[in-house]
Order: structure tokens, then C-alpha cells, then sequence
């Protein structure tokens, strides 16, 4: 197969190494000489510690690095049977390339963006065959993450569709449907984990170690809220919130906090600038956190009930089904169980009803329980 990937950064690099690696031909485009270069070298690095570890052969790592070449004109992505964009979240530079690429392409050969947030019904209106288009979301880093969120516009044909959850799956990922709305399925599920996580800082209940700590100490998870939006960085963690926001027509469960909004203002980025919610210098003091085993139970599951909450609503209104659903968390994100498995456990009861304590308390449409979690109390259901 013949495969073509647009922009040369992590993302595009990680996907080509993904597909070198499952047989594919690749041609790895960027109009930066400079970033193909940084690719290049990049995969060699990662391929010669494969070798290192013993995970692949010198033979193999040739063929792998043999598969990708690296490219600067469009024209040279002609041939491909598929290909996928990945370069800056920004809609009217990704349509322009798509109409220009479209152009030198057959009209068989199937054009995907890796777009984590944007319309894929509105990318595809760019082409003049847009039934040739769908989303194709890996998750960072793309070798190491399983997950692939398959996303069809309502344009795209069956036989594209189809085409591409095979070949998703050849390339050994883990490939989930999703309906084309803001943040898919992972995007919109996890924003509870930062935004209720910030709000509960905002209210002084506690700080970002305590709150970091709960979430780990009390939920299983490997990091916590804090601990992942300064590895995610703050000003992408919140491009991404402020995204979904407006796409929702500004619904408040999505709003974005202003703390996050301040940090990422002020440059504090998380890791990749050396400071975020924690200081990443050298012999820096962070904060302990406060190991009161009632306060991280408090905030734990007043978490726990918005991120099931929010599959719930997914599931409620199609997004996925519920077993792509808890695979998109666990496989995309890391949780350590999908949450409407999580929702049996704790049992639909305990969901309605904190929910419904959380309403109570601030009256805020934010704490809006979901009407399938009431239809399914009603019923005596679990999902």
C-alpha cells in the first residue's frame, strides 16, 4: 500500500514510522527541509534503540527507515492510496492543501486528517469529491498508542469507511467509530478530568498536589489532571477545552477555566517550558500533597461522577457505542477501566445521585445528570 503523510512533526513522523513498520510504502511531506531532516534523523535514533533493546534486527530497522522517503512538493503524493494530514489545527490551511492535493490525486485514493478536534463534514466540503474523506485520529506518541479514533463525515462513502477500519486494523491498532462532533470521543469524555480538576482548585477545596495525588492514590489513574496537562502542555490542553466550548454552543460542561487560561498566558506550558502547575527546574520544591483520606475520596469521585457523566451523555446521543467508548478511554487515554464499566461498578444509583448532589449544590446546568443515566435507574439497568 501506498501511503502519504502530510507534515513532518511528531504526530506525521510517528504515523509514518507506524505504517513503514506494518509494510506500507510512505512518503513523508513538509515544506520544511529542516523539519524532514529532524524526522529523519529522529526515526533512525528510535529504530537503533529497537535494535538496542532487541526488538527488531538490523535488517529490519533498514526496511522500516528504506520505506519512508521524505518530500517537499505535494506532486510527489500523486500515487498514494491514502493519505494523512497532520499539520496546525487551523481549518482554512488544512482545506487549501486538501484542494491542491486533491488535484494531482486519483479519484480513488482516500484523503484523512488527523485533525483531534475540528469538523471532518467541514474539511471535506473543501474537495470536490469529499465522499473520499474521513478522520483518522492517532493518539501522541503514535507507535506506542493503540487507540485510532475512525471518524466519517456524512459525506464519506461506506466503501472508504470500511476500507479504512481494515486497514487501521492490519496496522495493529485499536480502531473505535466515532460520529463527527467536537472532541470526538476522547476529547469530549476526558474534559471533566482537567476541567473539574481546575474548578476544584478554583474553589480552594485543594491544590494541585493534593488533587494530582487523589486522582492516583484513590482512582488508579497513572497521572493526574495536573501532572497531565503540563505533560500535554497548558496552552494546547486549553486550545483544545476553549475548542469544544464554542463548538458546543458554549455548553457550560466544557467552559474552560481561567486558571488554565492565566498559566498558559503567562508561558508557564508545563515540561516543555520547565514550569506549569509544577516547577520542572532543577532541585526545584514542589508542593507535597495534603494525604487526607477523606478530602482525596471527595475529590475522586466528585471526578470519577463527571467523566461518567459524560460518557453516558456519548452514549446517549450516539457519539459511539458503549464498547468503543470504554475502549477509547482505556486505550487512548490510559484510565485505568472504562467508565461506563466503572459506572456498574460504583452503580447507576451512586452515578444519578452525585450528579444530582453536585446540581443541588451549585444549580449550574454544568452538573446536568445525564437522561440516560435516569432512564437507566428507572429501568434497573447497567450498561
Amino acid at each position: 500500500m501506498k501511503l502519504a503523510i502530510i507534515g513532518s512533526g511528531t504526530m506525521g513522523s510517528g504515523i509514518a514510522q507506524v505504517a513503514a513498520t506494518a509494510g506500507c510504502s510512505v512518503k513523508l511531506y513538509d515544506t520544511n527541509q529542516a523539519a524532514l531532516d529532524k524526522s529523519k534523523a529522529a526515526l533512525a535514533k528510535v529504530m537503533s534503540r529497537l535494535v538496542e533493546k532487541g526488538k527488531i534486527d538490523e535488517k529490519e530497522k533498514s526496511r522500516i527507515e528504506n520505506s519512508i522517503s521524505y518530500v517537499g512538493s505535494l506532486k510527489d503524493l500523486a500515487e498514494a492510496d491514502l493519505t494523512i494530514e497532520a499539520i496546525i489545527e487551523n481549518a482554512e490551511i488544512k482545506q487549501k492543501v486538501f484542494q491542491e492535493l486533491e488535484s494531482y490525486q486519483s479519484d480513488t485514493a482516500i484523503i484523512a486528517s488527523n485533525t483531534s478536534s475540528l469538523s471532518i463534514a467541514s474539511l471535506a466540503a473543501s474537495l470536490k469529491k469529499p465522499e473520499r474523506f474521513i478522520g483518522i485520529h492517532f493518539f501522541n506518541p503514535a507507535p506506542l498508542m493503540p487507540l485510532v479514533e475512525i471518524i466519517p463525515a456524512i459525506q464519506t462513502s461506506d466503501d472508504v469507511k470500511n476500507k479504512v477500519v481494515q486497514i487501521i486494523g492490519d496496522w495493529k491498532k485499536i480502531g473505535v467509530l466515532v460520529k463527527d462532533t467536537p472532541g470526538f470521543i476522547v476529547n469530549r469524555v476526558a474534559r471533566p478530568f482537567y476541567g473539574e480538576a481546575l474548578r476544584i482548585y478554583e474553589e480552594g477545596i485543594a491544590d494541585f498536589a493534593t488533587i494530582d495525588w487523589a486522582m492516583k492514590e484513590m482512582g488508579g489513574f497513572k497521572m493526574g489532571p495536573f501532572e497531565l496537562m503540563d505533560f500535554i502542555g497548558n496552552d494546547i490542553n486549553y486550545t483544545v477545552t476553549e475548542t469544544v466550548f464554542t463548538a458546543f454552543y458554549f455548553d457550560p460542561r466544557y467552559r474552560p477555566a481561567f486558571t488554565q487560561k492565566r498559566f498558559a498566558e503567562a508561558g508557564y506550558l508545563g515540561r516543555k517550558s520547565g514550569r506549569g502547575y509544577y516547577n520542572y527546574a532543577e532541585n526545584a520544591n514542589n508542593p507535597e500533597p495534603k494525604k487526607d483520606p477523606k478530602l482525596g475520596k471527595q475529590i475522586f469521585e466528585r471526578i470519577l461522577g463527571m467523566l461518567i457523566n459524560e460518557a453516558a451523555d456519548a452514549l446517549f446521543l450516539n457519539i459511539a457505542s458503549a464498547k468503543d467508548i470504554d475502549l477509547a478511554m482505556t486505550k487512548g487515554v490510559n484510565y485505568p477501566k472504562g467508565l461506563l464499566a466503572w459506572a456498574n461498578e460504583m452503580s447507576i444509583d451512586w452515578c444519578v445521585e452525585k450528579m444530582d448532589a453536585l446540581y443541588e449544590e451549585y444549580r449550574e446546568d454544568r452538573y446536568r445528570c445525564s437522561p440516560l443515566l435516569r432512564k437507566m435507574r428507572r429501568e434497573s439497568k447497567i450498561f
